[in-house]
Protein backbone atom coordinates (compact mmCIF):
# COMPACT_ATOMS: atom_id res chain seq x y z
CA UNK A 1 0.00 0.00 0.00
CA UNK A 2 1.45 3.58 -1.41
CA UNK A 3 3.42 5.62 1.13
CA UNK A 4 1.08 8.50 -0.66
CA UNK A 5 -2.00 6.71 0.76
CA UNK A 6 -0.31 5.52 4.29
CA UNK A 7 -2.54 5.30 7.37
CA UNK A 8 -1.09 8.82 8.54
CA UNK A 9 -4.96 9.86 8.47
CA UNK A 10 -6.25 6.81 6.61
CA UNK A 11 -6.99 8.77 3.64
CA UNK A 12 -6.79 5.97 1.39
CA UNK A 13 -7.01 8.00 -2.31
CA UNK A 14 -10.01 10.36 -0.94
CA UNK A 15 -7.14 11.51 2.13
CA UNK A 16 -10.19 12.97 3.87
CA UNK A 17 -9.21 16.34 3.02
CA UNK A 18 -9.47 19.46 1.37
CA UNK A 19 -8.20 19.07 -1.55
CA UNK A 20 -10.22 19.82 -4.24
CA UNK A 21 -10.25 16.64 -5.83
CA UNK A 22 -12.84 14.02 -5.94
CA UNK A 23 -15.00 15.19 -2.99
CA UNK A 24 -18.08 14.90 -4.78
CA UNK A 25 -17.42 10.93 -5.45
CA UNK A 26 -17.28 10.75 -1.37
CA UNK A 27 -19.87 10.07 1.43
CA UNK A 28 -17.71 12.16 4.18
CA UNK A 29 -20.08 10.86 6.97
CA UNK A 30 -19.62 7.63 6.07
CA UNK A 31 -15.84 8.20 6.03
CA UNK A 32 -15.20 10.16 9.31
CA UNK A 33 -16.13 7.17 10.96
CA UNK A 34 -13.42 4.87 9.39
CA UNK A 35 -11.02 8.05 9.15
CA UNK A 36 -11.47 8.69 13.01
CA UNK A 37 -10.71 4.96 13.36
CA UNK A 38 -7.34 4.79 11.47
CA UNK A 39 -6.46 8.22 13.81
CA UNK A 40 -6.87 6.22 16.99
CA UNK A 41 -4.86 3.42 15.62
CA UNK A 42 -1.83 6.32 15.34
CA UNK A 43 -2.60 7.81 18.75
CA UNK A 44 1.10 7.00 19.94
CA UNK A 45 2.47 7.88 16.61
CA UNK A 46 0.50 11.68 16.71
CA UNK A 47 1.51 12.16 20.01
CA UNK A 48 5.26 11.29 19.27
CA UNK A 49 4.86 13.71 16.73
CA UNK A 50 3.81 16.47 18.45
CA UNK A 51 6.11 15.98 20.70
CA UNK A 52 8.50 16.51 18.41
CA UNK A 53 7.28 19.77 16.65
CA UNK A 54 6.97 21.14 20.23
CA UNK A 55 11.68 20.43 20.53
CA UNK A 56 11.38 22.35 16.63
CA UNK A 57 10.08 25.41 18.76
CA UNK A 58 12.54 27.84 20.55
CA UNK A 59 11.91 27.32 24.10
CA UNK A 60 11.31 31.07 24.10
CA UNK A 61 8.74 31.26 21.51
CA UNK A 62 5.17 30.72 22.80
CA UNK A 63 2.70 28.68 20.89
CA UNK A 64 -0.80 30.46 21.08
CA UNK A 65 -2.42 29.55 17.48
CA UNK A 66 -1.85 26.31 15.96
CA UNK A 67 -2.82 25.08 12.09
CA UNK A 68 -4.51 21.83 11.17
CA UNK A 69 -3.92 22.35 7.37
CA UNK A 70 -6.67 19.23 5.73
CA UNK A 71 -7.51 17.73 9.12
CA UNK A 72 -9.41 14.91 8.10
CA UNK A 73 -11.94 14.08 11.73
CA UNK A 74 -9.43 15.95 13.82
CA UNK A 75 -7.77 13.68 15.86
CA UNK A 76 -4.26 14.89 15.05
CA UNK A 77 -6.53 18.60 16.03
CA UNK A 78 -6.97 16.88 19.20
CA UNK A 79 -3.32 15.87 20.16
CA UNK A 80 -2.29 19.11 19.14
CA UNK A 81 -4.66 20.80 21.60
CA UNK A 82 -3.37 18.13 24.02
CA UNK A 83 0.37 19.21 23.70
CA UNK A 84 0.40 22.95 23.08
CA UNK A 85 -1.97 23.36 26.42
CA UNK A 86 -2.05 27.35 25.77
CA UNK A 87 -2.96 27.85 22.19
CA UNK A 88 -6.09 27.48 19.89
CA UNK A 89 -6.27 25.28 17.37
CA UNK A 90 -8.00 25.46 14.06
CA UNK A 91 -8.95 22.39 12.05
CA UNK A 92 -8.82 23.56 8.36
CA UNK A 93 -11.03 20.96 6.17
CA UNK A 94 -13.22 21.33 2.97
CA UNK A 95 -15.58 18.80 4.02
CA UNK A 96 -18.03 19.93 6.70
CA UNK A 97 -18.84 16.18 7.94
CA UNK A 98 -15.38 15.58 8.68
CA UNK A 99 -15.27 19.17 10.60
CA UNK A 100 -18.16 17.97 12.70
CA UNK A 101 -16.49 15.24 13.71
CA UNK A 102 -13.65 17.34 14.83
CA UNK A 103 -15.98 19.41 16.96
CA UNK A 104 -17.40 16.36 18.93
CA UNK A 105 -14.67 14.63 19.13
CA UNK A 106 -12.26 18.07 20.90
CA UNK A 107 -15.61 18.52 23.24
CA UNK A 108 -15.76 14.64 24.38
CA UNK A 109 -11.75 15.02 25.24
CA UNK A 110 -12.29 18.52 26.84
CA UNK A 111 -10.43 20.71 24.43
CA UNK A 112 -14.16 22.64 22.94
CA UNK A 113 -13.18 25.71 24.28
CA UNK A 114 -9.87 25.62 22.16
CA UNK A 115 -10.75 24.19 18.78
CA UNK A 116 -12.33 25.58 16.13
CA UNK A 117 -12.72 24.63 12.58
CA UNK A 118 -12.62 26.45 9.56
CA UNK A 119 -14.28 25.45 6.41
CA UNK A 120 -11.97 26.07 3.63
CA UNK A 121 -11.09 24.64 0.19
CA UNK A 122 -7.25 23.95 -0.92
CA UNK A 123 -5.35 25.78 -2.25
CA UNK A 124 -8.01 28.76 -2.72
CA UNK A 125 -8.22 29.17 1.83
CA UNK A 126 -4.02 29.90 1.60
CA UNK A 127 -4.21 32.58 -0.86
CA UNK A 128 -4.42 36.16 0.41
CA UNK A 129 -3.81 35.34 4.41
CA UNK A 130 -7.45 34.00 5.08
CA UNK A 131 -6.78 31.14 7.21
CA UNK A 132 -4.93 34.08 9.67
CA UNK A 133 -1.18 33.95 11.53
CA UNK A 134 -0.12 31.13 12.94
CA UNK A 135 3.24 29.59 15.04
CA UNK A 136 2.52 25.63 14.37
CA UNK A 137 1.37 24.82 11.06
CA UNK A 138 0.74 21.44 10.26
CA UNK A 139 -0.60 19.35 7.05
CA UNK A 140 -0.85 15.67 6.68
CA UNK A 141 -1.00 14.00 3.04
CA UNK A 142 -2.68 16.92 2.05
CA UNK A 143 0.00 19.18 0.00
CA UNK A 144 0.46 16.18 -2.46
CA UNK A 145 -2.83 16.45 -3.46
CA UNK A 146 -2.39 20.56 -5.04
CA UNK A 147 -1.06 20.97 -8.10
CA UNK A 148 1.49 23.83 -7.14
CA UNK A 149 3.08 22.17 -4.70
CA UNK A 150 5.87 24.71 -4.12
CA UNK A 151 3.28 27.32 -4.18
CA UNK A 152 1.34 25.71 -1.16
CA UNK A 153 4.57 25.17 0.70
CA UNK A 154 5.12 28.84 0.20
CA UNK A 155 1.23 29.99 1.21
CA UNK A 156 2.03 27.28 4.35
CA UNK A 157 5.18 28.96 5.13
CA UNK A 158 3.14 32.44 4.83
CA UNK A 159 1.25 32.52 7.73
CA UNK A 160 4.01 31.40 10.42
CA UNK A 161 4.67 33.92 12.42
CA UNK A 162 8.75 34.93 13.07
CA UNK A 163 9.70 31.67 14.91
CA UNK A 164 7.04 29.53 13.54
CA UNK A 165 7.34 25.89 12.32
CA UNK A 166 5.68 23.90 9.40
CA UNK A 167 5.48 20.95 9.81
CA UNK A 168 4.56 18.43 6.73
CA UNK A 169 3.72 14.39 6.47
CA UNK A 170 4.71 13.31 3.08
CA UNK A 171 6.24 10.42 1.54
CA UNK A 172 7.64 7.62 4.49
CA UNK A 173 7.26 3.91 3.26
CA UNK A 174 4.42 1.85 1.84
CA UNK A 175 2.24 0.48 4.50
CA UNK A 176 2.84 -3.42 4.96
CA UNK A 177 0.10 -5.55 6.78
CA UNK A 178 0.41 -9.26 5.07
CA UNK A 179 3.48 -12.00 4.34
CA UNK A 180 4.68 -12.01 0.98
CA UNK A 181 3.47 -14.99 -0.13
CA UNK A 182 -0.04 -15.54 1.57
CA UNK A 183 -0.90 -18.66 0.69
CA UNK A 184 -3.96 -17.88 -2.03
CA UNK A 185 -3.15 -16.35 -5.39
CA UNK A 186 0.05 -15.01 -6.58
CA UNK A 187 2.68 -13.98 -4.00
CA UNK A 188 3.60 -10.36 -3.86
CA UNK A 189 0.33 -8.66 -3.99
CA UNK A 190 0.95 -5.70 -1.94
CA UNK A 191 3.72 -5.06 -4.50
CA UNK A 192 1.67 -4.83 -7.23
CA UNK A 193 -1.48 -2.74 -5.51
CA UNK A 194 1.46 -0.10 -4.22
CA UNK A 195 2.62 -0.22 -8.71
CA UNK A 196 -1.01 0.11 -9.09
CA UNK A 197 -1.57 3.24 -6.23
CA UNK A 198 2.26 4.76 -7.97
CA UNK A 199 0.21 4.49 -11.12
CA UNK A 200 -2.92 6.15 -10.20
CA UNK A 201 -1.36 8.81 -7.90
CA UNK A 202 0.81 10.17 -11.37
CA UNK A 203 -2.75 10.40 -13.06
CA UNK A 204 -4.43 12.18 -10.56
CA UNK A 205 -1.17 14.68 -9.81
CA UNK A 206 -1.42 15.16 -13.89
CA UNK A 207 -4.87 15.63 -13.24
CA UNK A 208 -4.97 18.35 -10.91
CA UNK A 209 -5.90 22.37 -11.30
CA UNK A 210 -1.80 24.11 -12.30
CA UNK A 211 -0.61 20.79 -11.85
CA UNK A 212 3.25 21.67 -11.79
CA UNK A 213 6.62 18.59 -11.96
CA UNK A 214 8.88 18.87 -9.52
CA UNK A 215 11.70 17.08 -8.07
CA UNK A 216 10.01 15.98 -4.55
CA UNK A 217 12.63 16.54 -2.21
CA UNK A 218 10.79 18.04 0.79
CA UNK A 219 13.59 19.67 2.66
CA UNK A 220 14.58 21.79 -0.41
CA UNK A 221 11.13 22.92 -0.82
CA UNK A 222 10.62 23.68 2.51
CA UNK A 223 14.19 25.83 1.88
CA UNK A 224 12.59 27.69 -1.11
CA UNK A 225 9.99 28.84 0.64
CA UNK A 226 12.11 30.61 3.14
CA UNK A 227 11.97 28.46 6.04
CA UNK A 228 15.52 27.71 7.89
CA UNK A 229 16.39 24.92 10.78
CA UNK A 230 14.90 22.96 8.18
CA UNK A 231 14.81 18.98 9.48
CA UNK A 232 13.09 15.94 9.59
CA UNK A 233 12.05 12.60 11.29
CA UNK A 234 10.26 9.54 10.73
CA UNK A 235 8.43 7.65 12.68
CA UNK A 236 6.63 4.22 13.13
CA UNK A 237 3.69 2.45 13.48
CA UNK A 238 3.99 -1.21 14.57
CA UNK A 239 1.34 -3.48 15.40
CA UNK A 240 2.69 -6.76 15.32
CA UNK A 241 0.11 -10.41 14.55
CA UNK A 242 -1.91 -11.13 15.71
CA UNK A 243 -3.92 -7.77 15.28
CA UNK A 244 -7.23 -5.96 17.41
CA UNK A 245 -10.34 -5.60 15.91
CA UNK A 246 -9.80 -1.72 15.50
CA UNK A 247 -6.43 -2.47 13.47
CA UNK A 248 -8.19 -5.33 11.53
CA UNK A 249 -11.28 -3.28 10.97
CA UNK A 250 -8.78 -0.33 9.62
CA UNK A 251 -7.00 -2.82 6.85
CA UNK A 252 -10.07 -4.15 5.81
CA UNK A 253 -11.54 -0.36 4.67
CA UNK A 254 -8.07 -0.33 3.05
CA UNK A 255 -8.34 -3.12 1.02
CA UNK A 256 -11.85 -2.53 0.42
CA UNK A 257 -11.22 0.77 -1.23
CA UNK A 258 -8.35 -0.69 -3.11
CA UNK A 259 -10.53 -3.30 -4.72
CA UNK A 260 -13.14 -0.13 -5.47
CA UNK A 261 -10.30 1.99 -7.02
CA UNK A 262 -7.76 0.10 -8.34
CA UNK A 263 -9.56 -2.85 -10.33
CA UNK A 264 -8.84 -1.83 -13.47
CA UNK A 265 -5.13 -1.74 -13.24
CA UNK A 266 -5.34 -5.88 -11.44
CA UNK A 267 -5.49 -9.02 -13.13
CA UNK A 268 -8.42 -11.23 -12.47
CA UNK A 269 -6.60 -13.09 -9.95
CA UNK A 270 -5.30 -10.61 -7.81
CA UNK A 271 -8.99 -9.29 -8.13
CA UNK A 272 -10.00 -12.72 -6.45
CA UNK A 273 -7.27 -12.49 -3.74
CA UNK A 274 -8.85 -9.37 -2.78
CA UNK A 275 -12.40 -10.47 -2.60
CA UNK A 276 -11.21 -13.39 -0.38
CA UNK A 277 -9.88 -10.89 2.05
CA UNK A 278 -12.28 -9.22 2.46
CA UNK A 279 -14.98 -11.83 2.69
CA UNK A 280 -15.94 -10.98 6.64
CA UNK A 281 -16.57 -15.13 6.83
CA UNK A 282 -13.89 -16.67 5.36
CA UNK A 283 -10.60 -18.18 7.62
CA UNK A 284 -8.39 -16.40 4.84
CA UNK A 285 -9.80 -12.79 5.20
CA UNK A 286 -8.03 -10.16 6.77
CA UNK A 287 -10.44 -9.91 9.52
CA UNK A 288 -9.66 -13.65 10.88
CA UNK A 289 -6.39 -14.56 9.22
CA UNK A 290 -3.46 -14.80 12.38
CA UNK A 291 -0.38 -13.56 9.91
CA UNK A 292 -2.01 -9.65 9.93
CA UNK A 293 0.00 -7.26 11.16
CA UNK A 294 0.39 -3.53 10.31
CA UNK A 295 3.69 -1.46 9.63
CA UNK A 296 4.21 2.16 8.61
CA UNK A 297 6.46 4.83 8.30
CA UNK A 298 5.38 8.27 8.52
CA UNK A 299 7.97 10.98 7.56
CA UNK A 300 7.18 14.68 8.71
CA UNK A 301 9.58 17.53 7.59
CA UNK A 302 10.06 20.75 9.31
CA UNK A 303 11.16 24.09 8.81
CA UNK A 304 11.24 27.58 11.09
CA UNK A 305 10.34 30.78 9.81
CA UNK A 306 13.54 33.31 10.35
CA UNK A 307 12.46 35.49 13.19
Amino acid sequence: MSAHNGPAHARGHAHGNSHGHGHGDIDWEAMGAVLENSGELQLPVLRRTAARLAQALAPEHEVRRVLDVGSGPGVMTCVLAETFADADVVAVDGAPALLDHTLARAERLGFGERVAVRHAELPESLEGGGLGAADLVWSSKAVHHLGDQQGALDALAGVLNPGGVLAVAEGGLPMRCLPRDIGIGKPGLLARLDAAQEHWFEVMRAELPGSTALVEDWPAMLRRAGLTRVGGFTLLLDLPAPLGDPARAFLHAQLARLRETMSESLDAEDRKTLDVLLDADAPDGILHRPDAFLLSATTVHTGVRPA
